[in-house]
């Protein structure tokens, strides 16, 4: 949504927000975290998902939220600041499944598609998706989805995405990122390297205000390889993609042994670190920001950031769920919105 009726000193953006499983912590850590009233004054929001389970939750904790309800195929565009498009038609039962279920995948994936549409069509300036069950979704079919970042990059038709994992402490991306250890190496690619830096210097000047963004790369291997004596990827692959990035004009260096690295970004030598693989970037950012680090979605045309967990099935309908994370994605994603509509109303 375009800030054509108010100015930009009064835009507030339309951020829609999925339940994820309704057997996980998805409704708990939404209403946890939009019963900040300082966040719900920041902009609307559109929450794709149960409206019973939303409202039995919002009871259950004591919050009080004023929800207004909708048919979710009745959606055109939100003019209240809290709207619940309902998904009735799954018709969930009275007690949930406790862990993963063919509902959950299959509801899971309809509040997924939902949001992504709208956010396409212009109803909505981003979104913000609570965790899904990967097995879920395994369970109802959808196979060819490892995850929301590959439905996303689908839908929205991106050609490159990466995950960049933000927090006040350390920003980190993925060259890869659902791959199995022992199967990088038959994708480790130059471009493989090369996308995720293009992506995050991209990023780190729309969305996070940084002219000059200095990126980290890190090495595949043991020492960044020692000089090829633990491997040659660092020389044969990752070296030409920080070249070739260089090349471009963006102030990139490595590749970092990996031990190190993250350090040095910690410090403030780097304002991202890219990481060769899963684990070697999400280690150091979960245990340095569990509570208040965000999954940012790179290269789609829309907004997606989502908390930096999963839908902690243990814990669901128990009251525990921290919300520190969700309300980051939440606000992470205002002030995304925020920026780009200055940008384009030339209010930089």
């Amino acid at each position: 949504m375009q800030p054509n009726e108010e100015s930009m000193d009064e835009f507030r953006p339309t951020i829609g927000i999925t339940m994820g499983d309704p057997a996980g912590i998805g409704a708990e850590i939404i209403v946890k975290a939009l019963a900040d009233p300082h966040l719900r004054r920041r902009a609307r929001f559109v929450l794709f998902g149960f409206a019973e389970q939303l409202v039995y939750t919002a009871d259950s904790l004591e919050i009080d939220l004023p929800m207004r309800r909708m048919e979710h195929e009745d959606f055109h565009r939100s003019l209240h600041d809290l709207l619940v498009l309902d998904y009735d038609e799954f018709s969930p039962p009275a007690v949930l499944p406790r862990g993963p279920s063919v509902l959950g995948g299959r509801a899971s994936m309809a509040f997924c598609e939902g949001a992504i549409a709208a956010a396409l069509d212009g109803r909505l300036d981003g979104i913000v998706t609570a965790p899904i069950s990967k097995t879920s979704w395994h369970m109802a079919k959808f196979r060819k989805f490892p995850g929301h970042t590959e439905l996303l990059a689908h839908h929205c038709k991106a050609r490159y995405v990466a995950m960049m994992f933000a927090s006040p402490k350390l920003r980190v991306v993925l060259a890869t990122i659902h791959v199995g250890l022992m199967s990088i190496r038959d994708r480790f690619t130059i471009g493989c390297v090369f996308n995720p830096i293009d992506l995050a210097h991209e990023a780190l000047r729309e969305f996070f205000g940084i002219e000059k963004p200095r990126i980290a790369v890190c090495g595949l291997n043991p020492h960044a390889g020692e000089e090829g004596a633990f491997g040659d990827e660092e020389q044969r692959v990752i070296a030409p993609a920080i070249l070739m990035a260089t090349e471009a004009g963006m102030n990139v260096e490595g590749p970092f042994p990996a031990d190190t690295v993250f350090l040095k970004a910690m410090e403030g030598k780097f304002d991202c670190v890219v990481a060769m693989y899963h684990d070697q970037g999400l280690i150091p950012i979960k245990l340095l920001a569990w509570r208040d680090a965000v999954n940012v979605t790179l290269g789609l045309p829309i907004i997606r950031t989502s908390p930096d967990h999963g839908t902690a099935f243990d814990i669901a309908g128990k009251g525990k769920a921290h919300e520190g994370s969700m309300k980051a994605a939440i606000h992470l994603a205002v002030d995304m919105a925020v920026r780009r509509a200055a940008a384009r109303t030339g209010r930089n």
